[in-house]
């Protein structure tokens, strides 16, 4: 039976939207009574588990699902050995560099040298100021990076961007995009390359649908 890792939150509607489109139903997640963390879609052909963004990956990667939909953030933070298939065109934000509004900094470079930058993508972090041949410290937080810059902790953060709103709320200004984010759909390599469960049939579906505007 062919198993779809999905992930909590924001990406969560559509891509059981997206999933419908190619019959496969698992709408009982939306439900706000619902607590199962795996369930089977209503004919009975696929089920689909329920996990945090970042685990998604994971799953696919280990072959507990064959099928994923994650944020293009987490791959690129994370790295996961899995097949890149589709851009959902779904789930649009920018991974960005930001600093208070009434700091003197309008582009990373004039950040000072062995600096502090907060981030809970310390990879993509750390890659993007190497690659500026900037010398800052990564200071990794999981929660609210916002409040790095306004306790003084660090003086810029790197987070995931969708409209900007806590940005601004919080006396923050976008002074660098590092790059787009889009929901993509990722494989198990060896099932997609083994057609495991007809795979194949369902990926080009999925395609059609994203095409389309599904």
């Amino acid at each position: 039976m062919l198993t779809v890792a999905l992930p909590k939150g924001e990406l969560l509607k559509n891509s059981i939207r997206l999933l419908q489109s190619v019959g496969l139903d698992f709408s009982a997640f939306l439900d706000s009574g619902n607590r199962q963390l795996q369930i089977s879609d209503t004919k009975g052909q696929a089920k689909a588990l329920l996990v945090r963004a970042q685990d998604v990956p994971v799953y696919v990667e280990y072959g507990q699902a064959q099928l994923g939909v994650v944020g293009y953030d987490v791959l690129r933070e994370k790295q996961p050995q899995v097949a890149h298939l589709v851009d959902l065109q779904f789930g649009h934000c920018r991974m960005s560099v930001a600093v208070k509004a009434s700091s003197s900094y309008r582009s990373p470079l004039d950040l000072s040298p062995h600096g502090r930058v907060a981030s809970k993508y310390v990879n993509c972090a750390r890659e993007y100021f190497h690659n500026l041949d900037l010398p800052v410290e990564i200071v990794p937080l999981y929660g609210s990076v916002e409040l790095g810059p306004i306790t003084g902790m660090s003086e810029a953060i790197v987070d995931l961007v969708s409209t900007g709103r806590t940005l601004r709320e919080n006396g923050l200004i976008e002074i660098a995009i590092l790059y787009e984010s889009t929901a993509r759909l990722i494989a198990h390599p060896l099932s997609y390359r083994l057609n495991t469960g007809n795979l194949s049939d369902v990926i080009a579906k999925l395609r059609e649908g994203v095409l389309i505007g599904v």
